[in-house]
């Protein structure tokens, strides 16, 4: 049996202190820079100072050179005689996030503090402007008040910043060392950091410049303490309301991409939504002789026509989640080649489906809505991963599809299939040009979903489609 070969203990060239506004992020530096082997450099990238409030340079930079090439700074210090480091915020400079983020010599230290005691530290902090202690006798004390939509917001964006920051540790394969406030004081676990930094020094005392500031308990600092209660019900802090998504991103279609010929107006469309009335109205857009609507875009093309119409107009259609359904179901599975789903609905709900527009004709009302119940199931467990069948940009969800688009064109409409007679020729109106009345597409499909709508069809489309109409803002189709 061949031996595994051991892993290469990592040795780092420089640190980060990754924290946030009063979760003692001064007091751990002033720990760490105990230790002969450290220096930490305060916050190099806050947008008001550089390191320090009265600090004019760091490393030959000042603060309007550093703005000016943030990651040469950054580079200086994996160039200094000790291991240096800095702290970073989530507010701090976002050019050089991915930068050490990315970068295995960097070590990657997080302070984490109870929220409740954060913002309230900050009110009372920005109430006295007093941000640091050094002497007791100077200290300023106050009572604030807590805001508890003050206090979502600031769990919020704490949260938010630490999603972003674990997420780029699991995508880059990378550990970090945690460390809470109520640790900064443990020598034990200060002598653990440094060793994992990579140090064989200790250290045997804390030092005594800094004192904690507000000693006293939540209720002695607040004007109105009976308010938390309100602010930490307003909390969602298992993430219990989210809506989970196991749906495969989808890249955009740029050969999908439509664009006029005489003006700056592109159509991004979304699979499942009939397109050939909004197309011949693009082409009444260009005019006869025109040569009809450009498309077949590659990266290089499309790039090319959006640097030649910066002022441009984008769109999409959407189209109501069962609707667009009804029709993939229709056309996809009982008219199309799409097996492996026939497959699927003929075994779940138990019937036969027709293979032909023959047999479409005797297929009859109940089985017609067994049968699409029977799609809205696949797709529902398709979306979440629970079939062997490929997520197809035809049945996928809008929102998740439009995810996709905005990455090579941003979107200026989202136009809904109902409203395309009254907003089309509005768009006119932003490209200082008067466009054509539009007609919608008379429906010719063999199978009407009005014929079969019911509330059950309808929860099994919430069920499939919660995505779009969550985020999409769709009601039941029964309203349209």
């Amino acid at each position: 049996m061949r031996k595994r070969p051991m892993p290469i203990a990592q040795h780092f060239r420089y640190f980060v202190v990754l924290a946030e506004m009063r979760t003692g992020s001064n007091l751990l530096e002033s720990c760490l820079n105990e230790f002969e082997g450290l220096a930490c450099h305060g916050e190099v990238y806050n947008p008001h100072f550089i390191g320090y409030p009265k600090t004019e340079t760091l490393f030959g930079f000042d603060a309007t050179m550093r703005d000016s090439d943030p990651l040469a700074v950054l580079s200086c210090f994996a160039q200094q005689p000790m291991l240096s480091g800095f702290r970073y915020f989530h507010d701090h400079d976002p050019r050089v996030l991915d930068s050490f983020m990315h970068d295995r010599d960097c070590a990657k230290i997080i302070l984490t503090r109870n929220p409740l005691e954060s913002y309230v530290s900050l009110k009372i902090a920005q109430s006295t402007q007093q941000w640091r202690l050094g002497d007791v006798s100077q200290r300023k004390a106050a009572k604030v008040v807590f805001d508890p939509a003050g206090f979502e917001g600031h769990v919020s964006t704490l949260q938010d910043f630490q999603c972003k920051v674990q997420h780029l540790l699991q995508t880059t394969g990378q550990t970090a060392f945690y460390i809470s406030y109520e640790d900064i004081k443990n020598l034990d676990v200060l002598n653990g950091l440094a060793q994992w930094l990579g140090l064989d020094e200790k250290i045997e005392a804390l030092p005594r410049k800094l004192k904690r500031q507000n000693p006293e308990t939540l209720e002695e600092k607040l004007v109105n303490p009976e308010a938390v209660t309100d602010g930490i019900a307003r909390l969602d802090r298992f993430n219990l309301n989210r809506s989970p998504s196991f749906e495969p991103p989808h890249p955009p279609i740029l050969w999908a991409y439509r664009a006029c010929r005489t003006q700056p107006l592109v159509y991004a469309p979304l699979p499942g939504c009939s397109e050939r009335a909004l197309l011949r109205w693009m082409e009444q857009v260009d005019g006869a002789g025109a040569g009809g609507v450009l498309s077949d875009f590659t990266r290089k093309t499309w790039r090319d026509w959006q640097r030649a119409n910066p002022r441009r107009m984008a769109f999409t259609v959407l189209r109501h989640p069962l609707k667009r359904a009804h029709e993939v179901f229709v056309d996809q599975v009982l008219l199309g080649n799409r097996v492996n789903v026939r497959a699927f609905i003929e075994r779940v709900r138990g019937l036969k489906l027709p293979q032909d527009k023959g047999e479409l004709a005797q297929f009859g009302t109940e089985q017609h809505k067994s049968g699409f119940l029977g799609f809205l199931q696949f797709v529902q467990a398709n979306l979440n991963g629970q079939t062997a069948v490929q997520t197809r940009a035809i049945w996928a969800s809008q929102s998740r599809l439009i995810e996709g688009i905005v990455s090579q064109c941003p979107l200026h409409r989202l136009i809904r299939e109902e409203h395309l007679s009254n907003e089309l020729p509005a768009l006119g109106a932003a490209l200082g040009c008067t466009l054509p009345a539009f007609t919608p597409a008379r429906a010719d499909s063999p199978l009407e979903l009005a014929a079969i709508y019911d509330g059950s069809v309808e929860a099994a489309g919430r069920a499939a489609y919660g995505r779009d109409y969550e985020m999409l803002g769709f009601q039941d189709y029964g309203s349209l």
